[in-house]
């Protein structure tokens, strides 16, 4: 199920001015869910004149995808996109896998496991937090203008 939601003002625990997301879809994801859901974060970001930040934040939000789709059992999760004002973008993607992600320095010719090293890097700010009880995870990250209190977005 996908589907929009309005913003309205508020305080978030993590971020001094989280609103309800403008987007929010649950569904598994597929082969070319990530391609989709960098074209919608993209309009939302340029429709708030946000394009500063739109390529790291495409490139955090492919690889958190990439991860549920490696490993997340079904392949199932909740996506929410939450516009900070003039600030920036925070995403979060939540699943029911109780196994948390790690940023791990692999060898050079290793395939996969960069991908949370990668977050780290074009992100102001990431995390994972652990949904009460053990049903699974959100993973997040930050995508700041100059002015948000971070680096810049990329």
């Amino acid at each position: 199920m996908n589907h929009v939601t309005v913003q309205r003002s508020g305080v978030g625990e993590t971020s001094p001015v989280l609103r309800e997301p403008v987007y929010h879809a649950d569904f598994t994801m597929g082969e070319h869910s990530a391609r989709h859901l960098r074209r919608i974060l993209r309009l939302y970001l340029v429709d708030r004149g946000l394009l500063d930040v739109a390529g790291a934040a495409e490139l955090a939000l492919t690889e958190l995808i990439a991860n549920v789709v490696r490993h997340v059992p079904g392949r199932h999760c909740q996506i929410r996109m939450y516009l900070l004002g003039v600030d920036g973008v925070r995403v979060e993607v939540a699943d029911s896998s109780p196994e948390l992600p790690t940023a791990t320095v692999r060898d050079a010719l290793d395939e996969g496991g960069r991908g949370l090293l990668l977050v780290a890097a074009v992100a102001d700010r990431w995390g994972v937090e652990v949904r009460e009880g053990g049903g699974g995870k959100t993973v997040w990250f930050e995508s700041l203008t100059d002015g948000g209190g971070g680096a810049g977005g990329g």
